[in-house]
This record gives structure tokens, sequence and C-alpha cells, in this order.
């Protein structure tokens, strides 16, 4: 085993350092992974490292509803066939992404990018709740559905929403319970997320 202050070039270390940042990452997986991208080509390589240049440099977020876009709005959004009058709202993107791996959604998103946790500093006033809102008032929506991981922090978040889009004449709902307590849905099964979305229930306060 190579320990830190045992590598043979500091620049091996360096990738080592940086791949390691990144989530799930050990040492251990940060070394193997740079060794192999050593074995590669020099081109694969200079792809493999423009992508996600290019990626962070160019890629935008939907105007609408915050997924991440390669256009001002994205194919959701955009796409004639989706049901306007309905709105999932979910954390993030990843979950976003596991409720389409389910095909059982056919409405639109909305993307909060994180939940009210004030343990971590983040109240109502950092979410974009007031542009879901204004989405709302444009009067063509008639449901929404809160998709929001059940831990406390979503629980919280889902009852801040209930609150402020109650006074609007729509259907306020949430997914079903088939998704335990405290479970991140980007790791719920996809016929158990599925399922959860057909079968969401209204939400009682």
């Amino acid at each position: 085993m190579i320990y830190k202050d045992e590598y043979p070039s500091a620049l091996l270390e360096e990738a080592v350092d940086q791949l390691s940042s990144l989530p799930g990452i050990g040492r251990k997986t940060a070394l193997r992974l740079a060794l192999h991208i050593l074995k590669q080509p020099q081109e694969n390589v200079n792809h493999f490292g423009e992508s996600f240049i290019k990626m962070r440099r160019d890629i935008k977020y939907c105007k609408r509803c915050n997924m991440v876009s390669d256009t001002d709005v994205c194919s959701i959004c955009s796409d004639s066939h989706r049901d306007n009058s309905l709105i999932c709202v979910v954390e993030s993107l990843r979950d976003l992404l596991s409720i389409e791996s389910t095909g059982e959604y056919r409405g639109k998103y909305f993307v909060l990018g994180g939940i009210i946790s004030p343990m971590d500093g983040i109240g109502p006033d950092d979410l974009p709740i007031s542009q879901l809102e204004k989405i709302i008032a444009e009067g063509n929506v008639k449901e929404v559905i809160m998709a929001i991981a059940t831990s406390i922090e979503g629980e919280t978040t889902s009852f801040y929403l209930y609150k402020i889009l109650s006074k609007y004449q729509i259907k306020l709902s949430t997914i079903a319970r088939g998704v335990g307590f405290g479970d991140d849905l980007e790791y719920t099964d996809r016929l158990t997320l599925g399922k959860s979305i057909a079968n969401r229930q209204p939400i009682q306060i």
C-alpha cells in the first residue's frame, strides 16, 4: 500500500488528491483511477478532461424548472407532449432522473436545489420558492406533487411549500409511502418509486 507521502510523483499525488475529493472516492480508488488514466492514449485523456471543463463552463440551468440543460429551456419543459398542468417538485437533479427512469410520470418538474435545513443554514429564502409560486400563479397548473425525501428536513420543506401554495386553487399531493421515512429518492428502486408517484396522496396537515 502506498501512503500519501510515498507517491513516486508529485503529479500523481496531485491527481489522486483531486480524484479523492469526489464523493464516494477514497484514496485507494483514486490511485487506481489515476493509474488507469495514466495508461490511456493522450488524445483520450485530453477529451476526458475537456468534457468536464466544457460541462462546467457551458452548461445552463433551465429558466423555468432549474434542471441542467444545454439550452435556456430544458427538453422536458419544452416538450409539448408533457402535461403542463402537473408539476413534480424535487430536491435535486438526481431525484428528477430517478423519477424519469420509472416511466410513470409525464408531467413537468421543478428542482429546488436543496431543502430547508436550519442546521446547515438553509432557509426558505435560499430556495427558488418564489420562482415556483410564479409558475403556479400563471394559472395553468392543477396539481403539485411534493416528491421530496421523507426526512425531517424534507417534511419541513413540504410543509412550508404546502402553506405557501395552499392559497392557490390547485391539488397538493405527496408521493405514497412506498418510500420509507428517511429514504433518499435516488436510492429507491424504480418500481417502488414509480408506484409511489402513481399512487400519490393528497397532503394532509
